[in-house]
């Protein structure tokens, strides 16, 4: 999550530096730092105060309740300072389960002051908006300040008055001292906001005659706000959790994300542990850490991180040697284990990350073995049969033992495997293809017949028949069941978000995104394609042409949001691929259509005051968001959003063309293709499908979703994949008691960001969805099994009615299978010709005969040759240059106009290349003018937005 804890003189530093009140704050900056390598008396001159006041002496290393613990020296002289230190500073000692070293101290002047002059003071947020909490007693013996301390909300996008403050906090507080409280309050109000605090916490407060003292500060900054108050913050720390070190390796990945558009993070919990994860989704990351913790193997989990976003594969490289580098330093008596794992991916190159960790292996294969080191391969998504072949080769090659499965093999399965809860199997099954990626022969443009109308369970009505066209522009149509969130008092929310005849708007130049939803319509049997328009303000109005099926069509694009809008009214969704940066402004211009009902946002990232005045327009507005920091979310045989379900081949394979009867909702993106995975190998498919986002306020909860289903007669039960942190869980539960939620509901929570407290921990939720009726298996192992008892409950009781099931329909070929098994006409008009006119083609026909035999089985092949061939390994395949090139050899070679000699030396002096030099020549010209035509000019990628990150060697 983005709330990160900063060190308690990195808070009072910023607060001294830009707190704006009345209220006369005493010793400003008056602290000093002491570590290990302090030097005393460069301190004491640097601070010359400690040499004349008493003073305070404390770890500052994220510790709760110092006091009571015994960490707090208090009333002591400089001598007394460094003797107080000397049993403390780097020592180990033991704060709650957490053991670590004391190594940070801070010492600051001691105040004299009344037990009646300490007061409490906190500000922490929730989706609804910041509580300002104050109690008229502070200090270490406050106890439950929750239930004693006075609280008041201040609502987004609200201010705090000096009124608010006496009226409603300080009820308690010493009249002759409102004033100053009320000041001093108001100025720390507007200091969390502007500097982007989560929590900010002050006990004791003391107010004494000669004014406020800020004694004992804990707080939290939105780091994802770094680039709004870089000019405040400066280059602030965030430190570990006291027991746990700050490493090294932490640092260089933290620094490759920063660098990164994709998602890189590693935590260190126990660098001599024997069970190592790679796992790829921060979703997927956290399931593989429960499994591994539910398996017992908690005090040997070495490591918790994740890649995603599609990382290249040099960022990828440095991941993972980063981690083997770890792991193959210290032997583990029972070998080690490399657990590299992780979901279904939407659009991340599974193949392409794969190349980088299988570099990583080769380059560590020597400690990896010494260190006999065994690796568990799982994995699905875009070119994952050839992401996991290489793996599986790497294994060979090296020796090093590697199993390797794909979609077929449950997501945590490997996880028994590594700790040998359950046998390793031989043969891993071969997941069956269902793609029928066949040309369409006929040449009609025309979309495919549908497979099926209506879901398993449901019969078609005559609303789903009804465009969504005919309904009033920026009134979503408003069914049974429409309801308003509990703490909104906006407009009522559609139930029904997507149907086959949605229009969307894109922004942002996602040209694989819209294609992908384009061939998802297509194969959905759709009239229309569901992106009327992008809009992309970077470049001027042009066209951008994609396919529709086999035919090409060009889709609008826009400078301004408000040209698209004006000549698409019909749109009602917005897909949102704006940058963390700006992805608030162009959304919050978005909600001023009236006939936007629904936006998905896709950055992560933004800051929580950001989405929280998000939330709080769109409930005004009636619409729903989806995200940030979301995947999207896809209605089988309607629509999808952007890159959900990933490549056509996993859409087929988890039967995303048509409808099925189960709903789910999930948090994460990837694990939300998990499920379309899980939900279509044990019951009759998905009817519809969300990722809310991993972000700690979602623009839509669960509860929202969940009630769109109870209210969706298509529906017949309900998936729920949950986090650890926050309370949604219980409305949920809530709903089920009184009736509103009847539904059978299926929920696994595993632990996600932060638990706050006891309530909000995976534990106690699961516990209370069990006791309200809800399904909740023992862990992620046991959600199929769960899921299909469940679905097949329902339909012993003939609730659900499936239907036959039928083929899937003829699809467009992807383009990167397209080119292996339907190689270029134009080689194939070439080849004609040159071989009813030429001579003799021997050159030609060993490189038909190398293609041969490449594209039939794997093979190794190193020639000159495959630098004019198309490599798309293991295959070899002759494009229009290499095959001109060839040609042209053997007509040099054979025509009778040249010796072998000259024909060779005309070759080596260049005169091949001349003809590669006119081709370019002839396209460039070509694409210059096509520039002129469409209005379109040079792409110019946004600068924030581009990695920067080099090889190691290329680094200075």
């Amino acid at each position: 999550m983005s709330a990160k804890a900063i060190s308690e003189q990195t808070g009072k530093e910023f607060l001294y530096k830009h707190i704006c009140t009345s209220a006369a704050v005493q010793n400003r900056f008056r602290y000093a730092s002491v570590t290990t390598d302090t030097d005393w008396d460069r301190l004491a001159q640097d601070h010359p105060w400690l040499l004349t006041e008493r003073l305070v002496v404390k770890p500052d290393q994220l510790i709760k309740r110092r006091g009571k613990l015994g960490l707090v020296g208090v009333n002591l002289d400089l001598q007394g300072v460094k003797e107080w230190l000397k049993p403390r500073l780097m020592k180990e000692t033991t704060v709650a389960k957490a053991k670590g070293i004391l190594k940070n101290f801070l010492i600051e002047p001691f105040v004299p002051h009344k037990q009646e002059e300490e007061f409490y003071a906190c500000i922490y947020a929730s989706r609804e908006g910041d509580h300002v909490l104050f109690h008229h007693e502070g200090g270490v013996d406050i106890g439950d300040v929750d239930s004693k301390a006075h609280k008041f909300l201040v609502g987004v996008d609200e201010k705090l008055t000096e009124a608010d403050v006496k009226n409603h906090l300080l009820g308690h507080a010493p009249a002759h001292k409102r004033d100053v409280l009320a000041s001093f309050i108001v100025g720390l109000f507007r200091l969390y906001e502007d500097l982007y605090f989560t929590y900010l916490e002050i006990n004791p407060l003391v107010v004494t005659k000669n004014g406020v003292y800020v004694l004992d500060m804990a707080a939290k900054l939105d780091a994802t706000a770094d680039y709004i108050c870089k000019a405040k913050w400066g280059d602030v720390e965030f430190p570990p959790p006291f027991g746990r070190e700050a490493y090294p390796e932490e640092a260089y990945i933290a620094d490759l994300d920063a660098k990164s558009g994709a998602s890189l993070k590693l935590t260190i919990l126990n660098p001599r542990g024997r069970i190592w994860t790679m796992v790829a989704g921060g979703g997927a990351s956290v399931v593989y850490s429960d499994t591994i913790c539910d398996l017992g193997g908690v005090d040997e989990l070495a490591n918790y991180g994740e890649y995603s976003g599609a990382p290249s594969e040099q960022q990828t490289y440095d991941y993972a040697k980063t981690i083997l580098s770890l792991m193959t330093r210290e032997k583990h008596n029972d070998g080690k284990v490399l657990i590299i794992g992780g979901s279904i991916a939407n659009f991340t190159n599974v193949a392409a990350t794969f190349k980088g960790i299988v570099r990583a292996i080769k380059d560590y294969q020597v400690p990896l073995k010494e260190h006999e080191v065994t690796i568990f391969v799982r994995r699905g998504g875009p070119n994952y049969q050839e992401g996991l072949r290489v793996m599986g080769e790497v294994g060979k090659t090296t020796g090093i033992p590697i199993h390797v499965f794909g979609t077929e093999t449950h997501m945590t399965a490997i996880v028994g495997m590594a700790l040998g809860h359950r046998p390793i199997p031989n043969q891993p099954p071969t997941a069956a293809h269902t793609a029928n990626f066949l040309l369409n022969s006929s040449g009609s443009a025309s979309t495919p017949a549908t497979s099926r109308t209506a879901s398993f369970s449901e019969t078609k009505t005559s609303s789903e028949a009804t465009p969504a066209k005919k309904a009033k522009p920026g009134v979503p149509p408003v069914e049974r069941g429409s309801h308003k969130p509990s703490w909104s008092s906006g407009q009522a929310k559609a139930t029904t978000l997507f149907s086959s005849h949605t229009k969307s708007i894109v922004w942002g130049m996602q040209t694989r995104a819209v294609q992908g939803m384009l061939d998802f319509d297509y194969i959905c049997s759709r009239v229309e394609p569901s992106v009327a328009a992008m809009v992309y303000p970077f470049t001027g109005d042009h066209k951008q042409k994609f396919y529709w099926g086999h035919k090409e069509i060009l889709i609008p694009v826009f400078k301004s949001m408000a040209d698209a809008m004006k000549k698409h009214p019909k749109v009602d969704v917005l897909i949102n691929f704006a940058s963390l940066r700006s992805a608030f402004d162009s959304s919050m211009e978005t909600m001023q259509y009236p006939q936007i009902h629904t936006i998905a946002i896709i950055a992560e990232g933004i800051p929580e005051a950001q989405t929280r005045k998000l939330i709080k327009k769109a409930d005004e507005k009636g619409v729903t968001i989806i995200g940030p920091a979301t995947v999207g979310g896809i209605k089988p045989g309607c629509y999808k959003i952007g890159n959900t379900g990933g490549m056509l081949d996993n859409i087929l394979a988890s039967k995303l063309y048509r409808p099925g009867s189960v709903a789910y909702v999930s948090r994460s993106g990837g694990m939300s293709n998990e499920l379309n995975n899980i939900i279509s190998r044990t019951t009759d498919g998905v009817f519809e499908g969300v990722a809310i986002g991993g972000d700690r306020y979602p623009g839509s909860t669960f509860m929202d979703h969940v009630l769109r289903y109870q209210d969706t007669p298509g529906v017949k039960m309900i998936v729920v994949l949950g986090e650890i942190g926050g309370c949604e869980e219980y409305k949920i539960c809530q709903g089920i008691k009184e009736g509103r939620i009847t539904k059978p509901v299926v929920q696994f929570g595993h632990a996600g960001a932060c638990a706050n407290q006891a309530s909000e921990t995976a534990v106690a939720k699961n516990e209370a969805l069990r006791e309200a009726g809800a399904f909740v298996p023992k862990s992620f192992d046991e959600l199929g099994d769960i899921i299909k008892s469940v679905y097949d409950e329902l339909v012993a009781e003939g609730v659900i009615v499936p239907a036959k099931e039928v083929p899937p329909p003829t699809v467009p070929m992807d383009y990167s299978w397209a080119r292996i098994n339907n190689p270029d006409m134009r080689v194939q008009i070439l080849k004609d010709f040159v071989k009813q006119n030429f001579p003799a083609t021997p050159l030609l026909d060993y490189a038909l005969e190398v293609e041969k035999i490449t594209t039939s089985k794997s093979s190794l092949f190193s020639n000159k040759l495959a630098l004019l061939m198309i490599v798309a390994k293991p295959n070899l395949i002759l494009n229009v240059d290499g095959f001109i090139g060839v040609a042209f050899v053997d007509l040099l070679r054979t025509c009778g106009g040249f010796t072998r000699e000259e024909a060779d030396e005309y070759v080596d002096i260049g005169a091949l290349n001349g003809i590669f030099v006119l081709g370019r020549s002839m396209g460039f010209i070509g694409h210059y003018l096509d520039q002129k035509r469409l209005k379109q000019g040079l792409y110019r990628h946004p600068w924030d937005d581009i990695s920067y990150v080099l090889p190691e060697h290329m680094t200075m």
